[in-house]
């Protein structure tokens, strides 16, 4: 099986590096700045970003089945990406620069409306580019180096996402306030805009798509979806996934509210940092076990070590910041690898959906996965902010007891239980080395036109079709 050389690793990896804006500054620093500076009332906001996620849920299977179908000179999903990467910096810059002197209602439907813009367009972007990357390689080991590369470079970009903010005002200058805060975000738009068509131009160019196989499935959406989550395997991993990202949406999007307001601190930025930072360092540490262990193995413990770390974080209150970023950086060996081994281990469900399908259809699969990770986000950001806008959250203030407790709870425990519930549903996936081995041969018999035998359910024949025989 093929080996990808570092600089074709380097070339994948780049739109998400780029594309990590969409992550922090939208999940984290968004939600304030239009709160406290454009005047969105914050359970306003949380309705807003729960609603347009839900909505923007529905387009990623169209989308996905799309690109998989899709036929060009260029191939399937490189045209998507170039024309999705335009319309998203499009959306940004409007986003990262709103009117002023809204009132509240204008203000709450300016950022309904950009905001849907960006989620719809970044889909056209990212489930094409996440397809791309199981056709790079069919190699098992290959795929964890290639995922942790591509997140690693998500997490880097991340970091400096979290550090731009403060970074800009300091080389800026910017003013205390409202309108420095508007020319900080007005700067990161110039910044980011030719970040991401740079990054995305060069993966675009990088690479000749696989043809797409010569047995094709045209089954409609509805049928694409059922399909899927027929897959054992894939419905294993979905589950255990979703359950556990959204416990990690939530510390995402409250980190600014309980750093400030609990720990009352103003090293939010440091601290997102050193989460960051941490998780890159340990990410070849996790490739090494993921190849001597498996990367099931590797995936629960990641999520155990997390968990251990942040359960403690609940005790914590002010002048704790000193044994908070222990155990910030002690969460943190364990996230860099919750995000990459998930992905490789996703790689191989899709060969597996290829040996019982005939077709190869990582469009659907990664359109369903985004789903999950729009609505774990969606309950991290919608279901957070609204239950802290209920528990009688008030910006710039001295919180109550009860915004205290609010905040502990959801950024402490919820999460702890997600990751806990994820762990033992994650102790069922079926999928191991020498087993993905097996279903890449029984692919290479089946396109030779032989029948061949499942290997995740004994006895069962799978003929040239993809159908069972006997």
């Amino acid at each position: 099986m093929r080996k990808l050389s570092a600089a074709e690793k380097a070339a994948y990896s780049a739109p998400a590096f780029a594309l990590a804006v969409v992550g922090i500054p939208v999940y984290v620093y968004i939600p304030k700045f239009y709160t406290d500076v454009v005047g969105v009332h914050i359970s306003a906001l949380g309705a807003i970003l729960l609603i347009v996620r839900l909505f923007d849920a529905f387009t990623d299977p169209v989308i996905g089945i799309f690109s998989d179908r899709l036929q060009t000179p260029m191939g399937r999903r490189r045209p998507l990406i170039a024309a999705g990467a335009v319309l998203t910096v499009f959306a940004i810059a409007l986003l990262f620069n709103p009117p002023r002197e809204m009132a509240a209602d204008a203000a709450s439907l300016y950022f309904m409306a950009m905001i849907f813009g960006l989620f719809l367009f970044w889909t056209v972007v990212i489930v094409p580019y996440e397809s791309l990357g199981p056709e790079l390689t069919f190699d098992y080991n290959e795929r964890t180096a290639l995922f942790s590369m591509r997140d690693g470079a998500l997490i880097a970009g991340t970091v400096i996402a979290a550090a731009m903010p403060g970074a800009v005002r300091w080389a800026a200058g910017t003013e205390a306030g409202a309108a420095g805060e508007r020319q900080t975000f007005f700067i990161l738009s110039l910044i980011y805009i030719p970040l991401i068509l740079g990054a995305c131009a060069w993966c675009v160019t990088a690479f000749r798509e696989r043809p797409r196989p010569a047995e094709r499935s045209e089954l409609r959406i509805g049928q694409w979806i059922r399909a899927s989550l027929a897959n054992r395997p894939f419905r294993i991993l979905l589950i255990a996934y979703t359950i556990s990202a959204i416990g990690n949406n939530l510390p995402a999007t409250l980190i600014l509210y309980y750093v400030e307001y609990v720990l009352e601190s103003s090293r939010a930025d440091l601290f997102l940092a050193l989460y960051f930072v941490t998780g890159i360092v340990f990410l070849p540490m996790w490739v090494y076990l993921a190849r001597r262990t498996g990367k099931k193995a590797a995936w629960i413990a990641s999520m155990a070590i997390n968990t251990g770390a942040f359960f403690w974080v609940f005790f914590l209150g002010p002048g704790d910041e000193m044994v908070y970023g222990i155990l910030v950086f002690l969460s943190g060996i364990g996230f860099g690898a919750t995000l990459a081994i998930p992905s490789a281990i996703q790689a191989d469900v899709i060969d597996y959906d290829e040996l019982i399908a005939g077709d190869r259809r990582e469009g659907l699969y990664i359109s369903l996965w985004s789903i999950a990770k729009k609505l774990a986000a969606a309950a991290g950001v919608g279901v957070g902010l609204a239950l802290l806008g209920v528990s009688g959250y008030q910006p710039g203030v001295i919180q109550s007891d009860s915004v205290i407790l609010t905040l502990r709870v959801l950024y402490a425990m919820v999460p702890c239980l997600c990751n806990a519930i994820a762990i033992v549903i994650a102790l069922y996936y079926p999928i191991s080395g020498d087993i993905h081995l097996r279903i890449r041969q029984a692919i290479e018999e089946r396109a030779a036109g032989r029948a061949v035998e499942d290997p995740l359910v004994s006895g069962r024949m799978i003929g040239k079709a993809g159908t069972e025989q006997g």
